[in-house]
């Protein structure tokens, strides 16, 4: 977050500093650079007069047999463009030029990348490759303007030339037009960025993967068919089947239970778990815009002085927020458990249901993204499929050991939550036999351990001179990455489930003061949290913000957030929560709450396809971004949807072949909300039997599960 909001603030500083510059030189020689008609065009003139020895490719050394082939489509070209044929003037209409708005932040011009690759004449093919265009370099401006203005403009020629061969052509036709010598890597064509119309083959990973999908829908089509025409009754149906059967998890998936206003039940944790969820693919559709191609990418500058631009930069708050829940409900769970098992809890079942249910659904999401993205989409920017495919095939492991935020290079990176949470789930069973056996002795420690990892987040902003101007990401993954600097909002979390344990059942008897005061409190540290840093955003001069204030917010509020939550959850519990309680505790939350694991693995997964198929230019602006972020919504809750009923239902539930049958209760009664209230709120109920609970799906699996 803190490179991005630098390199926006560096790139209009830059900008601002050429066009106020009193040399007028370097706007003069712009304009001349403005006058070149299209590249295409200009591509196209040379060769209506171009001869054979000007399209020699080779100087002293002997032509390799792919210089002959381009040569002879090249000839082809000059001849079809001197003949007025349809298909070579196609090609030289494909081609992009000097993108209008530079100053705006326009550093694209994609001309038709369609058009382009579906050129076929006899055997010449079309093919479209992105000219890189550095116009600091060709004016001779100093290297800062270089690295920021730095355009991509399309170009289209025969697939039998590469871009060795074309880089002298456009070397040629720059220096013939321009009259100056020009820098080789002012201009040049990179093989990396050609495509044509012929897709890569599939590789052996691409089919394992389209293998494992359809075998697991052909499973689950069986398994619905058998339900659906075959059993009477869902009570007749066996379990094997019903992890498999679509028409059963979709049944559990869309039951909506009302709320019976049981003190027990935490309803209100659909609602808060929905928002930040929401909250988290918002952020990242932020993330996409800023990589787009977009015509007005210094409107950024002035978007970052708006208090609406808070929501975006803060939104790592959404993260403590499941921090928090993970916790609370991993000892409300298990305490829980271990008062009725005399203090024992069955650690390694634990942890293996636990990964059962994670595991596969992340496994699955590594092969979707690197095998699929580039078979599902096509487009200018898509060369090489999903753009992290070369970080994943060096990190997957670390990714699937859950270890991935310590990784230098992450292959999913929204899936650094996961590995932490993971981590701090290993080391709960320590905590909680310490809660059990010491119990306010070991909470008072845990509180102690809260203050110790503050100090040393604080410490290591303090001797690393971290400030909002930082672009070191070594620095980055210390503050925000590394488990110990997010253990804090967990243990808050995990310190309020003994609480709550503690007083399960019983309700607080508050005045109206005490109530108003907690909830003042409360909203007055989120939003303190969010726009404490506006000010110095908006006077334009966020850098000279000290270490010692960045350290302290930073720390203060990784502590204070995670509190205001605790405050939430308490009062809807309680019945304070008035129309906050209404509104987080409404049954329509409960759907997407229970998708919600599937929805935060699957998000970022849309938004590439999305961000990337794109032909045209885009365009900035907050509307246009929710307009974004609804559709990218909507297609993730479908494939969401899609892959939780192939992967994440039936797999997410075998643990529940492996458990012990419990013998029949003396009084043959269905078990209420207020009886699941130990077993119901943690990492020891699985996916699928959550999803069973009569409105009662607050589990710690599929919240601590589902953050950024």
């Amino acid at each position: 977050m803190v490179k991005i909001l630098s390199f926006i603030l560096l790139s209009g500083l830059v900008l601002i500093g050429a066009i106020q510059s009193e040399d007028r030189s370097v706007l003069e020689e712009y304009q001349r650079l403005r006058k070149l008609k299209p590249l295409g065009i200009e591509f196209a003139d040379y060769f209506q007069n171009v001869t054979l020895n000007d399209l020699s490719l080779f100087d002293s050394r002997l032509p390799t047999q792919a210089d002959l082939l381009c040569l002879n489509d090249l000839t082809k070209l000059v001849s079809a463009l001197q003949g007025g044929q349809y298909w070579a003037f196609k090609m030289i209409d494909a081609w992009g030029g000097i993108p209008s708005g530079i100053f705006t932040g326009n550093v694209y011009d994609l001309g038709n990348f369609d058009e382009c690759i579906n050129i076929k004449k006899d055997s010449i093919r079309g093919k479209y490759c992105f000219l890189d265009v550095s116009p600091a370099k060709i004016l001779g401006v100093e290297s800062s303007l270089a690295g920021i203005l730095k355009i991509k403009t399309a170009t289209c020629f025969p697939a039998s030339c590469s871009a060795t061969h074309m880089n002298k052509f456009v070397d040629t036709i720059l220096k013939r037009i321009l009259n100056v010598s020009i820098p080789s890597t002012a201009m040049s064509i990179s093989d990396d960025s050609c495509q044509t119309a012929e897709s890569e083959p599939w590789s052996g990973l691409t089919i394992l993967t389209i293998v494992i999908l359809s075998l697991m829908g052909v499973i689950v089509a069986i398994a619905t068919l058998y339900d659906y025409f075959l059993v009477k009754s869902q009570d007749q149906l066996h379990t094997a089947v019903k992890l498999f059967s679509a028409r059963a998890n979709s049944c559990a998936l869309f039951r909506i239970v009302v709320n019976q206003s049981n003190p027990n039940v935490i309803e209100c944790l659909h609602g808060i778990r929905c928002m930040s969820l929401f909250w988290v693919v918002w952020i990242h559709q932020y993330d996409n815009v800023f990589s787009a191609p977009n015509i007005n990418r210094f409107r950024f500058l002035s978007w970052l002085q708006t208090p609406f631009t808070m929501f975006f930069l803060e939104g790592n708050f959404s993260v403590d927020s499941f921090f928090f829940i993970g916790g609370f409900l991993v000892s409300l769970n298990a305490l829980g458990t271990m008062e009725k098992n005399n203090g024992k809890i069955n650690v390694p079942r634990m942890y293996i249901r636990r990964f059962i249910r994670i595991f596969p659904i992340l496994a699955m999401s590594i092969l979707v993204y690197t095998q699929l993205t580039g078979v599902l989409g096509d487009g200018p920017l898509f060369k090489g499929g999903y753009s992290k495919k070369a970080s994943c095939a060096k990190t997957w492991y670390m990714t699937l050991l859950f270890v991935v935020n310590f990784a230098n290079d992450m292959c999913l990176d929204h899936t650094w939550y996961l590995a932490v949470d993971m981590q701090l789930f290993l080391i709960s069973p320590i905590l909680l036999f310490a809660l059990y056996k010491w119990g306010k002795k070991a909470a008072a420690a845990i509180g102690v351990l809260i203050v110790l990892l503050s100090g040393c987040l604080f410490a290591t902003m303090m001797v690393n001179h971290y400030s909002i101007k930082s672009l070191d990401f070594s620095l980055q993954k210390k503050t925000y990455f590394y488990t110990h600097t997010h253990a804090a909002p967990w243990l808050i979390g995990f310190l309020y489930g003994y609480f709550v344990f503690l007083n399960k059942g019983r309700k607080f008897k508050m005045n109206w003061i005490a109530v108003w005061s907690g909830w003042i409190l409360c909203l007055a540290m989120l939003f303190t949290s969010i726009f404490a840093l506006y000010p110095k955003l908006e006077s334009g001069k966020p850098w000279l913000m000290t270490t010692l204030e960045v350290s302290s917010y930073y720390t203060l509020t990784r502590v204070g957030w995670p509190m205001a939550v605790g405050w939430v959850v308490f009062a809807c519990m309680q019945g304070y929560g008035g129309m906050a309680n209404t509104f987080l505790s409404s049954p329509l939350w409960q759907p997407i709450s229970k998708l919600s694991y599937s929805i935060y693995i699957w998000h970022s997964f849309i938004q590439e396809i999305n961000k990337r198929i794109v032909r045209t230019n885009t365009y900035f602006s907050n509307y246009q971004v929710m307009l974004n972020f609804w559709s990218t919504m909507g297609f993730t809750v479908l494939f969401s949807y899609l892959l939780y009923l192939l992967i994440e239902a039936p797999i997410g539930g075998l643990d529940r072949l492996l458990r012990p049958k419990k013998k029949a209760p003396a009084e043959n009664k269905p078990m209420t909300n207020s009886d699941r209230v130990g077993e119901g709120h943690g990492h020891d109920v699985d996916l699928s039997n959550q999803r069973e609970l009569e409105g009662n799906d607050s589990s710690a699996d599929q919240l601590a599960e589902k953050s950024q």
